[in-house]
Order: structure tokens, then C-alpha cells, then sequence
């Protein structure tokens, strides 16, 4: 049995409309979910044996957060830019090259290739996945290379705004 997560890099900013779409930082309110999100995670466990990640800043910095929550060695982390932008196909190919001895795989990158990915993966993946989402499948593998579309099953699956108090409702009688 295997365990693959998949982690949409938390909310980036936008403020600069000059710097490259690459080299987007996380915007305040992605730099304050990044801890909760972190924190979720190690409570629902188990650490990544392997975490990948897109080399882009913002999903570096994301993946710097949960390689500090989890105490991960440089052994088991790689940064690759083969996951920016990526389809199916590519996120597909990197799975399967990866070794057997990973019992638990966490890729942390971008949409829309991770959404693919998941339903690719799972007919029952969410439809949507916002930015410092968590989707986290079983797979019935003994090997990575044995990937096939509809293998997995989700286990859990978890976005910042699934912990954000409602607002209050306004009293419509006193302000009538």
C-alpha cells in the first residue's frame, strides 16, 4: 500500500504585475495559512518518506514550511522544475520513477497539473483544489511504476477555508 499527498502551494502574491510568474512569493494571507495548513498535516500524518516540489518560489517556500514541520532530511526532499506547469503525463512519469521504498510520496506543486493529477488518479477527487490544499489517496501499489488511472482512493482532503469562521450574520430587523 501506498500513500500519495498532494499539496497546492499556498496563495501567492500578486502585487508585483512585472516579476515573472515563477518567482511569485506567498502573499500575507498564504504566509499565515502555511503554518495552520503545516500543523493539520503532522496531525493527520504519516511524514513524507520523499517530498517533491516544484522549484518556483512560491511553492519552495511551501514546501520549505512543511520540510521544517516534518524534520526532513535533504535525502529526502528534491526541488525539481519539472513539476511547474506540468500535465498529467509529466506528474504521471515522475511518480513512476520513483523508488519503491517510498511508502508515502508527498508532491507539493501547482495547478491545474496536481487537479489532473488527482483526478487522473481518483473519479472521486474533489473539483477543485484552492491554494494550500491537501489531498491525501491510498493506493493499492507494491510498486510506484504501476500507477493507473482510478487506482487511488481519497483519505482526506483538506484547504484553509474549511477553517475559517462564517461571518456573523447581519440582524436584517435592526437595520430595517
Amino acid at each position: 500500500m501506498k500513500t500519495l499527498t498532494l499539496i497546492r502551494h499556498a496563495k501567492s502574491s500578486w502585487d508585483d504585475p512585472f516579476l515573472d510568474d515563477f518567482d511569485r512569493p506567498l502573499n500575507p494571507r498564504g504566509r499565515h495559512d502555511l503554518p495552520l495548513m503545516c500543523a493539520r498535516m503532522l496531525a493527520h500524518g504519516p511524514a513524507p518518506d520523499q517530498l517533491i516540489h516544484s522549484t518556483a518560489l512560491r511553492t519552495h517556500l511551501t514546501a520549505s514550511a512543511l520540510i521544517d514541520t516534518f524534520r526532513l532530511t535533504d535525502r529526502a526532499v528534491c526541488g525539481t522544475d519539472r513539476i511547474y506547469e506540468a500535465d498529467v503525463s509529466v506528474l504521471e512519469a515522475l511518480l513512476r520513477q520513483q523508488s519503491n521504498e517510498h511508502q508515502h510520496l508527498m508532491l507539493v506543486g501547482h495547478n491545474p497539473g496536481l487537479l489532473l493529477l488527482a483526478h487522473w488518479l481518483c473519479q472521486q477527487a474533489p473539483d477543485r483544489l484552492p491554494t494550500a490544499a491537501i489531498i491525501q489517496l491510498e493506493l493499492p501499489l507494491t510498486y510506484w511504476r504501476d500507477l493507473a488511472p482510478g487506482c487511488a482512493r481519497t483519505v482526506w482532503f483538506d484547504y484553509p477555508k474549511l477553517h475559517r469562521p462564517l461571518a456573523p450574520e447581519r440582524d436584517t430587523l435592526a437595520s430595517s
